[in-house]
């Protein structure tokens, strides 16, 4: 008995993993890669707009511009004052060799190319090259040894993309004369006007080119154009510092992100596969030894799935069970009059007396009959619920609904009377099924006449309570049995009374009231109704249904 449990038990996980198979785990969740996508994107957004920095760099583009022109303003006043010569005719003019030494001496390790052209267009001087006595000697700086780590090397790269967006700034190219003249540059053309010029330019190699020219004046005399340049290094290796310190500001974050994430997807997902695997082996089980998580402990959604799945299977155990009550019960309650037609069928057949022989055919129809109203009201409870639950509710007058049976009642003679205790100025009007709770009222009122004695009164009555209609029948029987005030509402529970025929009755009658009033959130209850002096003077059943149901 242990391996056949055992094996059945393989074989539900192996039905179970076939049916997960489909079901991806921790990188290849679908969950996960939708919370990664989405805190990725969210902190990307910002990362391409401050990677990008360019009025930040516009910003020091300017300040260096800036500082040229001071600087140009300081040295043009000096060479204005100092290397200027007249002529025999009285015509001023900068003198090209006093030029050089001041240039040497004023611009020594600032870092800034000068440069000197003459009102006629010629370059006068140039900081680049120094007099040597093979000719002019290029002076500049080497270049940093080695490429640089990976940082600059990622740098670089997003520097290449954003340069090769369009919209990006696009300066003019730095080209360089071998015989340069004032021709060659806008700003010193403008400059010999009397007027400072800055531009902005790009070499070959992608660096920017920083230049200003500022007149050299004498007595507001142009006596030529002094323009400094430098390349742009200051402000591409401060935009560069900030953009390496936003990278690894947003790596570190990143990181986090994805560690969060993951985080994030685990305590969403593993619960849930928790959760689909719990009800993949209540599916595929054959027992109850499978149960689904308890995680309401959580006070989120998860909690709340947890808890409505659990309710769930609790009330589908529950419906099996009554299912297989009820099979149980109408099984026995069919075997009955199955045995009762069966002994009189074989008992027929066996003896010759006629009035024996009717007698014997009275009770085979009286079995026959009790089968058929048996069968009628357990096929009217089983579809019960089936009906409740696709109906639509409406609004229901129970007052004239009252009314109506007891004047059909009334129709029938002999029997109790029956009356009806209502304010007619007042609308009973319940949510609900009419036909069904028509039939409620009905079993009621057939139960209250078959005890009542003759000449007995039945009364119904009807009073708003807060935000329910609570409805009474009363009668003027024997009432009911202590202690079955509850018994009588279950299935197949019969007590008749003794000069009434039997197998008239099938016993669901009640029950079924009582599923009708409670898909409609109402309840029934009975009690005993007693006199002045404590005796019971009948019976009496109390039905309360809400007015606010939709």
């Amino acid at each position: 008995m242990a391996d056949q449990s055992q094996k059945q038990q393989a074989e539900i996980a192996q039905t179970v993993k076939l049916h997960r198979k489909g079901r991806k785990r921790g990188w290849r969740s679908s969950l996960t890669h939708k919370i990664l996508l989405i805190n990725s994107l969210v902190l990307l957004i910002p990362v391409v707009g401050l990677m990008h920095l360019e009025q930040y760099r516009l910003s020091l583009i300017a300040t260096e511009l800036d500082a040229l022109s001071i600087q140009g303003r300081a040295f043009s006043l000096s060479l204005g004052s100092t290397a200027v010569v007249a002529s025999q005719v009285g015509d001023e003019k900068l003198v090209p060799e006093l030029t050089r030494s001041l240039m040497r001496a004023m611009l020594n390790d600032i870092g800034v190319r000068a440069r000197i052209f003459s009102t006629s267009g010629e370059m006068l001087a140039d900081s680049l090259y120094l007099a040597g006595i093979g000719g002019p000697v290029e002076v500049g700086e080497l270049p940093v040894p080695g490429g640089g780590g990976m940082m600059d090397r990622i740098i670089r790269f997003y520097e290449g993309i954003i340069n090769w967006l369009p919209g990006h700034d696009d300066w003019p190219l730095y080209r360089e004369a071998q015989n340069q003249s004032a021709e060659d540059y806008t700003e010193v053309l403008i400059a010999l006007n009397g007027e400072p010029a800055g531009m902005v330019r790009t070499d070959t190699a992608g660096r920017l080119v920083l230049s200003m020219a500022v007149p050299v004046q004498r007595y507001r005399q142009v006596l030529g154009a002094l323009m400094l340049s430098k390349d742009a290094e200051v402000v591409t290796k401060a935009v560069q510092d900030r953009r390496r310190d936003i990278l690894a500001v947003c790596g570190l974050a990143l990181g986090v992100t994805v560690l969060l994430s993951l985080y994030l997807a685990g305590i969403i997902g593993r619960p849930l596969r928790r959760l689909a695997n719990a009800a993949d082996y209540v599916r595929y089980g054959k027992g109850r030894q499978y149960e689904i998580p308890d995680f309401t402990h959580r006070r989120d959604e998860i909690g709340d799935l947890s808890g409505a799945l659990r309710a769930m299977t609790e009330a589908l155990w529950s419906r099996m069970d009554a299912i297989e009550g009820f099979a149980a019960d109408v099984a026995h309650e069919i075997k009955n009059p199955l045995t009762s037609l069966r002994s009189a069928v074989e008992t027929v057949a066996r003896i010759s007396d006629p009035d024996q022989q009717k007698q014997l055919m009275s009770i085979i129809l009286d079995d026959v009959q009790r089968l058929d109203r048996l069968i009628s009201d357990i096929s009217d409870a089983s579809r019960l619920d089936a009906e409740l639950s696709r109906a639509a509710m409406e609004e229901v007058d129970v007052g004239k609904l009252l009314e109506t049976l007891v004047e059909i009642q009334r129709v029938s003679e002999g029997g109790p009377t029956f009356e009806v205790l209502i304010d007619k100025t007042e609308a009973y009007i319940v949510q609900g099924l009419e036909g069904r709770l028509g039939q409620v009222f009905r079993n009621l009122m057939t139960n209250a006449k078959t005890f009542s004695p003759e000449g007995g009164k039945i009364s119904l009555a009807a009073i708003k309570e807060k935000e329910a209609i609570v409805i009474t029948i009363e009668d003027e029987g024997p009432g009911i049995i202590p202690g079955k005030l509850e018994a009588i509402f279950d299935r197949f529970y019969t007590e008749r009374p003794q000069d009434e025929k039997f197998g008239t009755h099938s016993g669901l009658g009640l029950s079924i009231s009582k599923q009708i009033i409670e898909a409609h959130n109402g309840t029934i209850t009975a009690e005993n109704r007693e006199n002045s002096n404590g005796q019971i003077a009948g019976a009496r059943f109390v039905i309360s249904l809400p007015t606010g149901q939709s």
